[in-house]
């Protein structure tokens, strides 16, 4: 289990998660602030061609959180994810019962944490759990598994009781559920063989990191899976 310390300093949640931080893209944007104007511009046509206007906002909230998450770091990305988790909050509150919208609202809050640190994260964290604790009794399958992942990182990383809700076995738990439903997820790989990791558990760790390297990205999550791929590659490599 990490120590509060811990917490504060890398609330990573991959998946879930803010992947800034952890990698940046070599062709990194020059000028962050058009990168974002013009990725607004294109998030509000792809919510107008939307049959479904809570799927084309859960959308447009997802294209922007991946473009934060790979372009944007340090403060830039704290404040840009905090608006962002002001507006996922509306929107949960306007669909309290679809997963979808709830699970990104946990990813985003749980990716704030990460970024704000301090004590603040602690409240954040909770607040991610709470809502992909509802996500997953709405949807069995937590959206194809992200609000299992989510879980597993949030319950590895969070102090335990009193001060959080951190839980090895819990957060392990909810990594083998995430895998059952979506095997070949590279995230899924990388993040579990990382809890494994910090858990000396080191062959499995690396078992887990080749089924990254090899495992399949996501559609709408390119850009994030693919960077995860390139992560795990450089630790295996790393460990000889």
């Amino acid at each position: 289990m990490s120590s509060p310390i811990a917490l504060l300093a890398a609330l990573a949640l991959g998946g879930c998660l803010s992947m800034s931080g952890l990698v940046q893209a070599d062709d990194a944007v020059q000028d962050q602030s058009a990168s974002l104007k013009a990725s607004n511009t294109s998030v509000q046509g792809e919510s107008q061609t939307s049959t479904t206007p809570w799927r084309g906002q859960v959308n447009a909230l997802r294209a922007r959180f991946e473009r934060i998450s790979t372009t944007l770091s340090g403060d830039e990305q704290a404040e840009a994810l905090e608006v962002l988790a002001d507006e996922a909050r509306g929107l949960g509150e306007r669909y309290p019962s679809r997963a979808d919208v709830l699970v990104w609202q946990g990813i985003i809050f749980a990716s704030e944490a990460r970024a704000r640190g301090g004590v603040s994260a602690l409240g954040l964290a909770k607040e991610a759990r709470e809502v992909l604790e509802r996500a997953v009794k709405l949807d069995s399958e937590g959206v194809q598994g992200s609000a299992y992942v989510t879980l597993g990182a949030l319950y590895d990383r969070a102090p335990g009781w009193p001060l959080a809700f951190g839980d090895e076995a819990t957060a392990e738990r909810m990594f083998e559920r995430a895998l059952a439903i979506r095997p070949t997820g590279i995230d899924v790989h990388f993040y579990f063989a990382t809890f494994l990791e910090e858990e000396g558990r080191l062959d499995e760790a690396w078992a887990h990191l080749k089924r990254a390297i090899v495992g399949q990205s996501r559609k709408a999550r390119v850009a994030t899976d693919e960077a995860l791929r390139e992560l795990a590659i450089r630790r295996l490599a790393k460990r000889g």
